[in-house]
């Protein structure tokens, strides 16, 4: 997330007292929670609508409604967040609430309906980026670390529980009942905002100036060359998210056809990676961060990925991929290891810029990876052969090589890990650009924790929910 100088930027880098707000991290948390919660509980609805509608190349066309949906994302979260900015949090956390949620009822009234809604909600799928610059107005600057990791920690929570649940529901009743209670919760949500959540930009300190600028997602972007440092995080950014990106859209569909895994096995599974990712993102990230530093944890964070893709792609057998999501929860370090990079390499009146880079990289990862992984399984004929085969049963016939997109993705965490390796640990970027509107272009406001700090989490499950 970028920090630019935005109205909730001027809320705590000028001296004047911020104007206290009946605004609380907890009204953040209780959105966040309850939007993923939904999301969550359709996850084993979510396959079988994906096998009745898309029969025949079933992974591409995830592939590409996720890749849209990314895109659309990485295109409208400058724009939502300059616009609030000008105009305040509430009235656009009401609005990405509203029409994230708006794809879940037509899962069963209309599932062309409601795929089509999934791709185009993109354009308003940013309630993190808002949720964030609401943290920013109500919180002092001491403050935020912990807060942007309660928030974190609680949609990393939402999606532990809610997919184990949604499959328990599925089992005892049916999809309908699941989809059903997803739409009871999402309107929860829409209703808390619009009736409990308090504005947390007050009027005196809101932004006056819109310029298309600070709109254009690709400002940030087109300054990556400038500095050979920065050049060199954002590729190894950009070669490492990208699978991590395609990953997230197609693993449990993989999980359900290639390997075979029940829904109840698919929200176990969840859980399992959810927790030890949790784990791994603060107590391991923390030691490894104190002994042998920012770039070798991101080495090890990188080793780590290129084991996990390479397990995934030949492993036919459900141990196998059990023992591949352990790898993976240890290799969600990767990303707060180079922010932490990042906030060492960067002066203060830098961080927004760089960090805003990178994540213009992997917002626009989040539209490239999907539809990547869905071509890649489309050229190697990976489909759902027989929906109606007990999930129990094993394959008629075990390939070669099952995930061809996961060692594909390998190769490119590999080049990841040579170009991180070039990377200088104490180098100062010294020539980087100025911060200004490049910095403030991505999300329109201070959406950046303090990303050296152990409390910064970056849910391992994040952005995977259609």
């Amino acid at each position: 997330m970028l920090c630019g100088k935005s109205a909730s930027e001027a809320g705590h880098s000028m001296s004047v007292r911020r104007p206290r707000s009946r605004a609380t991290v907890t009204h953040a948390v209780i959105i966040i929670f309850l939007e993923f919660f939904a999301w969550g509980l359709l996850t084993t609805p979510m396959l079988t609508v994906l096998n009745e509608t898309f029969l025949q190349h079933t992974f591409l066309m995830n592939g590409l409604v996720q890749g849209v949906k990314g895109f659309l994302s990485f295109l409208s979260a400058p724009l939502i967040g300059a616009l609030s900015d000008i105009w305040g949090r509430k009235s656009f956390l009401l609005m990405t609430v509203f029409f994230t949620c708006a794809p879940i009822p037509f899962m069963r009234l209309s599932p062309w309906w409601y795929f089509a809604l999934i791709s185009v909600s993109g354009i308003f799928s940013v309630t993190f980026s808002v949720i964030f610059a609401y943290v920013a107005d109500i919180t002092e600057e001491h403050e935020r670390s912990t807060a942007y990791g309660l928030v974190s920690a609680t949609f990393a929570a939402s999606l532990v529980t809610s997919p184990a649940i949604g499959a328990f529901l599925s089992q005892r009743f049916d999809d309908s009942v699941v989809v059903l209670v997803a739409t009871v919760i999402a309107v929860l949500d829409i209703a808390f905002v619009f009736f409990l959540v308090p504005e947390s930009l007050p009027d005196k300190i809101r932004s006056s100036k819109f310029t298309w600028q600070q709109a254009d997602p690709f400002n940030s972007l087109r300054s990556v060359g400038k500095n050979p440092t920065v050049l060199l995080i954002c590729v190894t950014v950009f070669l490492s998210y990208l699978p991590e990106a395609g990953q997230y859209s197609s693993f449990f569909l993989y999980l359900k056809q290639v390997i075979h895994f029940t829904p109840a096995a698919i929200a176990a599974f969840i859980a399992m990676v959810g927790i030890l990712s949790i784990i791994a993102q603060t107590v391991l990230l923390s030691v490894l961060m104190r002994t042998i530093g920012n770039k070798k944890t991101v080495l090890l964070g990188l080793f780590f990925q290129i084991i996990q893709l390479i397990w995934y792609g030949v492993g036919s057998q459900p141990w196998m991929i059990w023992a591949a999501g352990t790898i993976a929860a240890l290799s969600s370090i990767t990303f707060p290891a180079v922010s932490a990079l990042v906030s060492h390499c960067a002066s203060p009146e830098q961080q927004g810029v760089v960090q805003g880079m990178i994540t213009g990289i992997r917002g626009l990862c989040n539209g490239l990876g999907p539809a990547l992984y869905g071509f890649i399984f489309f050229l190697f004929n990976v489909e759902l052969s027989d929906v109606a085969q007990p999930a129990q049963s094993p394959p008629t016939e075990t390939p070669l090589v099952p995930g061809p997109p996961f060692l594909i993705g390998a190769c490119a965490v590999l080049v990841a890990v040579f170009v991180a390796f070039f990377i200088p640990e104490n180098h100062k970027l010294s020539d980087a650009p100025k911060p200004g509107a490049t910095a403030h272009a991505q999300n329109g406001s201070t959406l950046t924790p303090p990303l050296s700090d152990p409390e910064d989490i970056e849910p391992l499950l994040q952005d995977t929910v259609m």
